[in-house]
């Protein structure tokens, strides 16, 4: 492996990345989730990267337990009645193939144009279990999104949004743009989230902070206010689940961080404390 194919190009590089720890996991006979898309979709490029970690920087338990909880929400919002799920920065996720999800579901996907020509290429001859559609858009454009967000808004009654893995490479002056340009539209009911406390973002800066800055994609949004950030902007957390608790109660955690997991969580949000969390939240 040359030292260039494990380098983070782009932002677009961290897809990849996320996609080689999703075949791993895959891989694994205790797999908490199957994704046969994964390994062709990460290819070596994927592989690379995350090869190019060290065994302690690579925190693999965190990306699966991620994947998890999303998982899960999406499950348990789509059983509710969501009929249009919007994944904002989708990357190789494989979500509408992967999940038992209705044909009668409506998933949309945005993403940069050349992840999604990427993506098409690679798919074209695999069938989603939902109606899948993937649109080629970058986010910062603040006009284009609103526009597009405009079209999505009539598409359905209870339509869910999904941000995982993209916030936290925003600011928070974007981070809330964003979401009052979401809280616009009465359709959008649901919005899962992940969110990462100012401490977990020090320790991820520097396990990852140049690899990153390589790829001029910095770490930048963590509230100190937690998931509560978002109440301001017209978003209720309705559901709030610990990384690392869950990460120890599938059984993902290694020694001692497993142990750590055991001590009880703080009530308040502790800016200096490490956690991360996946919160639902609700459209007032």
């Amino acid at each position: 492996m040359d030292a260039s194919d494990a380098a983070l190009r782009n932002i677009s590089d961290t897809a990849f990345w996320v996609a080689a720890y999703r075949a791993r996991e895959t891989a694994r006979a205790d797999a908490l989730f199957r994704d046969p898309l994964a390994r062709r979709l990460a290819g070596r490029r994927g592989a690379a990267i995350a090869d190019g970690l060290t065994p302690d920087h690579r925190q693999e338990w965190a990306f699966t337990t991620r994947t998890v909880l999303f998982d899960a929400l999406i499950d348990a919002e789509v059983g509710r009645g969501v009929d249009v799920v919007v994944n904002l920065a989708a990357g190789l996720d494989t979500r509408p193939y992967r999940m038992d999800l209705p044909s009668s579901l409506q998933w949309i996907e945005v993403d940069l144009p050349p992840l999604i020509a990427y993506k098409e290429a690679q798919l074209r001859d695999e069938s989603p279990r939902c109606a899948l559609e993937r649109v080629g858009l970058d986010l910062s454009d603040r006009p284009a999104r609103q526009a597009l967000f405009e079209r999505i808004a009539t598409r359905g009654t209870n339509v869910m949004i999904v941000t995982e893995g993209l916030l936290i490479y925003l600011s928070r002056e974007e981070v809330g743009a964003l979401a009052e340009d979401l809280a616009a539209h009465a359709s959008f009911e649901s919005w899962a989230v992940d969110v990462v406390s100012p401490g977990l973002m020090r320790m991820m800066q520097r396990q990852y902070g140049t690899k990153l800055d390589d790829a001029a994609a910095p770490f930048r949004f963590a509230p100190e206010e937690g998931p509560a950030f978002y109440t301001r902007y017209g978003w209720a957390p309705a559901r709030v689940e610990s990384v690392f608790k869950t990460a120890r109660r599938l059984r993902r955690l290694p020694f001692p961080l497993n142990l750590l997991a055991m001590l009880p969580e703080p009530k308040r949000p502790r800016p200096g404390r490490v956690w991360s969390g996946i919160c639902l939240l609700l459209h007032e």
